[in-house]
């Protein structure tokens, strides 16, 4: 089947109206913007593929450090800059996994990689032990792109990822909605968070968005626990039945992180599954599931391929002497009845 305009502004992570204006030759779209959706329209084989210009000689060898563990969105991440790179034949890459909660580790792995790459995007904790190590990178000439969550105070060459705390409002705003706003005549009903660790700066930057709109427009609507569980699904599992068992009238959670499925599966166990809402991130396959049973009633999305694309040819263009502004992912809420095609 022949691809679509849809399928173009899907990938390319723009609206169909940008993708018409660049297809048609309209004016008022980025350089930048434009230079995606021409590639993904080629890629695609809505329209011929050009062959490009050479770009200079020799193979830029990137690394990315990104979290182990239960992580379904980090797991989507790699595989697209895998795929991504391997469409290139001037691009090699390396993903490493390591703990993602862990400091020193991720200090450790990326001191390891100086000298044997030329750049590197990573996933990082905002702790000072990795404030060195990417700063040591920098210093010693290796160009650094943080992902998905920022970075304070470090010489990175940009941020790839959405605007977090712009998320965390979104995530209010939908729940607050959903709930209702109430008159204020009875008492607060009761919301919790899950977190997979404070320590990343992007979860962090949800939930001040995510506590910032309820204030604002929802104050019949108390947060009464926040909760870290390293995105791990058997500790979310654990930590959602032990919240539902304290507060039995609990009425919406919004997990800023990982571990959706061990929080679905707890509400299951409690038979509370239709009955509190539940908003959450990313459209993995598991969320899409719990998404279509309605288990969870949206997610925030972010899209892994434009991250990804976006994180290569910042760090290509870094090693290789020129500067590339990011064309950063669109922030999109998914409910069940706009599921998105895979």
């Amino acid at each position: 089947m022949r691809s679509t305009v849809q399928d173009i502004a899907r990938e390319a992570g723009v609206s169909t109206a940008t993708v018409d204006r660049v297809l048609n030759e309209r004016g008022g779209v980025r350089s930048r913007t434009r230079d995606v959706v021409i590639e993904t329209a080629q890629r695609l084989g809505y329209i011929a593929e050009v062959s490009p210009a050479p770009r200079g000689e020799g193979v830029v060898e990137l690394a990315f450090v990104l979290p182990r563990g239960t992580n379904a969105f980090m797991a989507m991440l790699g595989r697209q800059i895998e795929q991504q790179a391997a469409a290139k034949a001037d691009v090699s890459v390396r993903i490493v996994l390591v703990e993602g909660f862990n400091p020193e580790t991720l200090s450790a792995a990326l001191r390891g990689l100086r000298g044997r790459v030329q750049g590197i995007g990573v996933v990082a904790l905002d702790h000072p032990a990795v404030r060195e190590a990417i700063r040591a990178l920098s210093d010693g000439g290796t160009p650094v792109v943080t992902l998905a969550s920022d970075i304070a105070h470090v010489p990175r060459e940009a941020y790839v990822g959405i605007d977090n705390r712009q998320a965390g409002r979104l995530a209010g705003y939908v729940l607050g909605r959903f709930l209702g706003r109430g008159d204020g005549g009875g008492a607060p009903r009761k919301v919790a968070m899950f977190a997979g660790s404070l320590s990343y700066r992007g979860h962090q930057e949800r939930e001040m968005g995510f506590r910032h709109v309820l204030g604002e427009e929802f104050r019949t609507l108390e947060i009464v626990e926040l909760r870290e569980m390293r995105d791990d699904r058997d500790r979310a599992h654990s930590e959602a039945l032990a919240l539902l068992d304290r507060h039995p009238d609990l009425a919406g959670i919004y997990n800023v992180g990982a571990g959706n499925q061990g929080i679905a599966r707890a509400l299951a166990e409690r038979g509370r599954a239709r009955e509190v809402v539940f908003v959450g991130h990313d459209a993995t396959d598991g969320n899409r599931t719990l998404l279509l049973d309605g288990t969870i009633d949206a997610v925030i999305d972010q899209n892994p391929r434009v991250e990804a694309r976006e994180a290569l040819n910042i760090l290509v263009n870094a090693v290789r002497g020129t500067r590339a502004a990011p064309h950063p992912p669109r922030l999109q809420i998914i409910f069940r009845e706009n599921l998105p095609e895979i």
